[in-house]
């Protein structure tokens, strides 16, 4: 497998021509590399004005490998050719390098730039990128690649720092400017290292400008650290990152590490045709999978398609708490810990999790947690520039005084596994510490049934502590200081935090008022309720201007089993939107739209593009369809009760009107529908071929079998 590697872009705050000179005096040798013993000029190519100069040399490196390693392979050390283009017109330096030893059992390429920075002339900017394929090594391939990433990433940050050093020299030596190459310039001398020869120097200092690196990137700054998690930055040509800007806004990652977050935001501005993640986000994900890139993109992009189906950035904006959670949800934003991060109190002993699911249903809870997360991550972009440093993550404190077996109802701890999953799911390393306080004899009972579905690093960042003895040293008082801690606890600070307390039962709403609800607050996302009846399927209209576009779906079955089609046709249906309301039956929980009139036959005015797919109560269908024609396609969603085969029949409305009132006879469905450009659909977040929708309301799991038979629709 190849290795890959991407730096961020560093910054040297000297001009280009002296940075060159720097680069140079790493020539023949370099004492502060140890591992490069030596190189030779292999050739040699200037231009007549002097602008251009190729440099090609073999390099000779003693690599720090076991000297077992070394005997098997009958080498001592290891030859790199490296070829150097500067351009002295464009100021720029391109560097490319391959190994020569070994050759055909390892392959490493590297490729090296230097030019100007974008926003200021006087500073010169480094990227850096390589590639390492081991092909096979004596059984060693293991071995030798980690000793290669190794070697590799200690040369990076060492690199920056000799750059530092042959500066310093120079200046010391009294050179702190070199002219600019002009095409009226002397012809360059047939020297080697002609650009450090002092025959260019000129003495007479100059000023360097004082300006530091992160204020060149203010304006990216402000706007990276405003918004929603997936708006786009705006920064310098490409939106690159510069190495100042990670270690302010995002902390010291190790040169892997940098690599690995430049990778996946690089796929992502790729691939991904919706906003970009913010880097914070990005790197979110990257540090719950370890840096593991293929792992961390999969999860990433699954809360990116979850985020945009259900309008998570627009949470903040649009989501109006109903009075019962301003009333008796105990919890709030209180100060911030010791280290910065945003401090959110939890008062979860005195709040009544019953009666709050009985007057409020799961969704509202859900949608509540939800927002206080997306609000968390919006304090900490602030607490960020107010601290200085990054801070990327919030500290919860949640008090359990109070906690007893009516918080163990069974609707209660469902939907505090369902919130779990959702917010480890989507918000992975966002909780810095958790700390329990005043745990009673039952909370093992709940950390039982509740601490399997949280991730093994999240469970590392919970204290607990038992009894009232938490403000003693080791307690409270590490983590949070004397003068902010809640009334509640002892401390002097006045706390904001409701007191929680009963829900009063004239609150409570029925089963069906709270599953009306339900699907309220789901037809506010993007998905649309449908209801379909035995005889009146409901059916979607999508046209098609463009040949090769693709349809995409997404579908879950609450109620009843349906069978899904897919029709063409050339002529534009006129839709009979609820359709059954004329004859006194209305759908009170969706709608229900039919498209295919009943004069049409098929074959002649529509026709069959797809297999028809059977899904069962419970299911969550996904798929797309590769159109071959423009026109009007039908998606369409029917009662089953009858073989996938005869199901493009058509009954009248008349003839079923008797049956309608029964519920077994009803079906709804969830659905949501989207059509790409072929040319955006593949890898695009918005794509949901073969993907899973995390945010159903379904307990079901999708089977196995359903989405083989989803796979089977995809266009052949």
């Amino acid at each position: 497998m190849v290795q890959k590697y991407q730096s961020p872009v560093r910054v040297y705050k000297h001009p280009f021509e002296l940075v060159m000179a720097a680069y140079e005096r790493r020539f023949p040798t370099c004492h502060l590399i140890p591992v490069f013993v030596g190189s030779e000029i292999k050739s040699e190519y200037k231009s007549e004005d002097g602008s251009i100069e190729v440099i090609e040399r073999r390099c000779k490196l003693d690599v720090d490998a076991p000297r077992l390693l070394k005997r098997i392979a009958g080498v001592d050390y290891v030859y790199f050719v490296q070829k150097n283009a500067l351009n002295r017109r464009d100021r720029t330096l391109q560097i490319d390098a391959y190994n020569e030893t070994f050759s055909s059992r390892v392959v490493i390429n590297e490729h090296c730039y230097y030019s100007v920075h974008p926003e200021n002339e006087d500073w010169t900017c480094f990227e850096q990128s390589a590639s390492l394929d081991i092909k096979s090594f004596f059984g060693f391939e293991s071995t030798v690649e980690k000793i290669a990433m190794k070697q590799y990433t200690s040369n990076i940050k060492k690199g920056t720092e000799i750059i530092e050093y042959y500066l310093k020299e120079l200046e010391e030596e009294g050179v702190t400017f070199i002219p600019r190459w002009s095409p009226h310039a002397l012809p360059a001398t047939t020297a080697t290292n002609t650009v450090s020869t002092p025959a260019l120097i000129v003495s007479a200092p100059v000023s360097i400008p004082c300006t530091s690196s992160k204020d060149s990137h203010a304006s990216k700054d402000s706007q990276s650290l405003s918004g929603s998690p997936t708006e786009q930055m705006v920064g310098t040509p490409d939106d690159k990152l510069d190495a100042d800007y990670i270690k302010r806004y995002l902390g010291d990652l190790t040169p892997l590490q940098e690599s690995c977050l430049i990778r996946l935001r690089q796929w992502l501005q790729e691939m991904h045709k919706g906003k970009i993640p913010k880097d914070q986000h990005i790197l979110r994900f990257l540090r719950a999978r370890d840096f593991n890139i293929d792992k961390a993109r999969e999860i990433l992009c699954q809360s990116l398609t979850w985020r945009k189906q259900h309008q998570v950035d627009y949470l903040l904006q649009t989501w109006n708490p109903p009075q019962v959670l301003h009333d008796y949800y105990a919890g709030g934003w209180h100060h911030h810990d010791k280290d910065g991060r945003p401090l959110y109190v939890l008062r979860l002993g005195q709040m009544d999790t019953k009666g709050l699911v009985r007057a409020l249903g799961e969704e509202s809870l859900l949608r509540h947690v939800l927002s206080i997360n997306e609000e968390g991550l919006r304090r900490c972009e602030e607490n960020t520039k107010v601290f200085g440093r990054p801070i990327s993550s919030w500290t919860c404190l949640v008090d359990l005084e109070g906690l007893n077996m009516r918080h163990l109802w069974r609707p209660g701890v469902k939907a505090l596994l369902r919130i779990i999953e959702v917010v480890e799911g989507n918000y992975p390393e966002t909780l810095g510490r958790l700390l329990i306080l005043r745990a009673p004899r039952v909370f093992p009972v709940l950390w039982t049934l509740v601490s399997p579905f949280i991730d093994e690093n999240t469970r590392k960042k919970f204290l607990i502590y038992a009894g009232n003895d938490y403000q003693s040293p080791g307690g409270l008082l590490d983590y949070i200081d004397k003068e902010i801690i809640p009334d509640f606890l002892g401390g002097d600070c006045l706390c904001d935090v409701p007191e929680g307390g009963l829900v009063p039962k004239s609150l409570y709403r029925t089963a069906e008022e709270l599953e009306a609800e339900d699907i309220r607050l789901w037809t506010e996302t993007i998905y649309q309720c449908a209801s379909v009846f035995k005889g009146a399927p409901h059916e979607t209209l999508i046209v098609i201007s463009d040949a090769s576009s693709v349809i995409t779906w997404d579908f879950d079955v609450c109620k009843g089993d349906i069978v899904f089609s897919i029709f063409h046709s050339k002529k534009e249906p006129q839709p009979k939107k609820d359709s059954l309301s004329a004859h006194g039956i209305t759908s009170p929980t969706g709608n229900n739209t039919q498209l295919i009139d009943r004069s049409w036959l098929e074959g002649l005015d529509y026709s069959l593009v797809a297999s028809p797919l059977i899904c069962k109560e419970g299911e969550s269908v996904q798929g797309s369809h590769v159109t071959r024609w423009p026109g009007f396609y039908i998606l369409q969603w029917k009662f089953h009760s009858m073989p996938a085969c005869a199901t493009t029949s058509l009954p009248r409305v008349d003839d079923v009107l008797a049956t309608l009132q029964v519920s077994s006879h009803k079906c709804k469905v969830m659905l949501y529908t989207e059509v790409l450009a072929s040319e955006d659909f593949r890898g695009s977040m918005t794509s949901l071929e073969s993907s899973h929708s995390g945010f159903s309301q379904l307990s079901a799991v999708t089977t196995s079998s359903s989405q083989s038979q989803s796979s089977s629709m995809i266009s052949r």
